[in-house]
């Protein structure tokens, strides 16, 4: 039986699919995970080629420890996302000699999940700002209000408890809203009295 695309098969059964040889299934969970990788890793760092680069090792590696996954363990989702993180955090430690002055704003030409905010103009205005908060309190802010993970899922993620991922988010979501504050005509809101 063919799979499509939008079918309601769970990961877990795709993944159980794949083990059995449906390299159908493996197409389809492919579909599902690798846009989260690559959405992850753009707003990390900033960067369309690099969170390729992340997003293509992070599938590899998954599909490297594929037939051993134990269901039920872990969610799929929450590795791959700590792996993206950690590819990442290693991506911009070897080139943190760069100062961000020197790295000219990124274009994405692709469709991503950034597509969906309202203008290019308040894109390029976010994500600067989130690549001026500190890595940590940026890594949180992403997977909990870019992502939508639940703080327990990054909790997980980050390695930490769920109390310092709310205060990593909070913080971050306090130095994003001073960094924007000033970039009001960059996000379209010179008008607005707030």
């Amino acid at each position: 039986m063919p799979l499509d695309h939008n079918s309601d098969i769970s990961d877990d059964a795709l993944l159980q699919l794949y083990a059995n040889g449906d390299q159908a299934a493996a197409q389809m969970l492919t579909l599902r995970l690798a846009p989260r990788a690559y959405g992850q890793a753009y707003r990390m760092l900033g960067i369309a080629a690099e969170a390729e680069d992340v997003a293509q090792e992070a599938m590899m590696r998954f599909w490297k420890i594929a037939p051993e996954w134990r269901t039920g363990e872990a969610k799929m989702t929450t590795w791959l996302y700590r792996v993206t993180s950690n590819l990442c955090t290693d991506r911009l430690r070897k080139t943190c000699t760069t100062t961000l002055d020197a790295i000219d704003e990124p274009v994405d030409p692709s469709p991503s999940a950034a597509d969906t905010m309202q203008d290019i103009a308040r894109h390029d205005a976010l994500q600067s700002a989130l690549m001026e908060l500190p890595e940590r309190q940026r890594q949180a802010v992403v997977l909990r209000h870019l992502d939508e993970l639940p703080n327990p899922e990054i909790a997980e993620v980050m390695e930490i408890s769920v109390e310092a991922v709310e205060s990593l988010t909070s913080r971050g979501k306090r130095a994003l809203a001073q960094i924007l504050k000033g970039r009001k005509a960059a996000l379209g809101f010179e008008g607005n009295a707030r």
